[in-house]
């Protein structure tokens, strides 16, 4: 008995422990706490139709009630641009991803002035990048600055997994673009927030938003490791609940692009700040600030 007794002590922490590692588990499976806002409710969809227009590849897009659908096979992608273009502004769209193999393939919302200052341009992405089965997609957010994202590539990513599946169901994604910051979301939930620390590091040109499927082999998945491969075409994205708030060229000196906090606070609120940090805590697989293999003379905002 007095063994069996012992035996039962000794097992106790090993109990606490793995009751631990499930209520971790548990608490992340859950998602992040909650921002305690959520900017997409104070904004009302739009159209395909009443805010955008196919860009390239319209025979590989089909627009059924509220969700546009387009793909990506070995003939061709296809993508799709707003109207009209903006200085900022809130722009969303829920997303949902193709399941399977998927690698080397992109699915992107971004905003972009390329069209219209080629070589040196603008650009505010946000990129799902293909994977292969039993891998989770990567979620890229990325800003360009006057042509860095052009000849001379000085990207500014940050990568991030998902706390959910991407591929069950819609879900939002969106940047808030002000004069004074660039916020991305994830379903209301801040993921990133790159501020304006200069006018050399801020993108401030009118943009265009835009909308895409295409082939990124070379890069897309795990550095271009593995590419797309035709045998599962078409390779499909789904887009819907569409929002577009922003500031044109026309309006905006007396324009207000929305707001990502509650009022009252120029910037997000503590608990968007706690919703952020756990999602970066938890979720980001890369920052090129913290990367040595940068040349950071080409990034001081870090």
């Amino acid at each position: 008995m007095p063994s069996l007794l012992s035996s039962l002590f000794r097992m106790v922490p090993l109990f606490s422990l793995l009751l631990l590692s499930l209520m971790i588990h548990c608490s992340s499976a859950q998602g992040p706490p909650s921002p305690g806002y959520y900017p997409s409710s104070k904004i009302s969809p739009v159209s395909f139709d009443q805010g955008f227009r196919n860009l390239w590849g319209p025979f590989h897009q089909k627009l059924d009630q509220d969700t546009l659908t387009i793909w990506l096979d070995s003939y061709s992608g296809s993508g799709f641009k707003s109207l009209h273009s903006y200085q900022s502004g809130y722009f969303g769209a829920a997303v949902k991803l193709q399941s399977g193999y998927t690698a080397g393939v992109i699915t992107s919302f971004y905003l972009s002035n390329n069209q219209d200052h080629p070589g040196n341009h603008d650009e505010i992405d946000i990129e799902f990048l293909g994977t292969i089965p039993d891998k989770p997609y990567v979620l890229q957010t990325n800003v360009f600055i006057r042509g860095s994202g052009d000849g001379n590539i000085v990207g500014r990513e940050m990568r991030f997994h998902l706390w959910f599946d991407p591929t069950q169901d819609f879900h939002n994604y969106a940047v808030l673009w002000t004069p004074s910051e660039i916020i991305f979301f994830v379903d209301d939930v801040p993921i990133r927030m790159y501020p304006r620390k200069s006018d050399a590091t801020f993108p401030t040109r009118p943009m265009y938003v835009y909308g895409s499927i295409w082939d990124a082999s070379s890069w897309a998945t795990e550095g271009g490791k593995y590419k797309a491969d035709y045998s599962y075409q078409p390779f499909v994205g789904r887009y819907k609940n569409l929002k577009l708030q922003g500031c044109t060229t026309e309006d905006f000196a007396s324009c207000q692009p929305p707001s990502a906090s509650p009022p009252g606070y120029g910037s997000l609120s503590p608990q968007q700040f706690d919703a952020m940090q756990w999602v970066q805590n938890n979720y980001l697989v890369y920052d090129y600030c913290h990367d040595p293999r940068r040349d950071h003379t080409l990034t001081p905002e870090c």
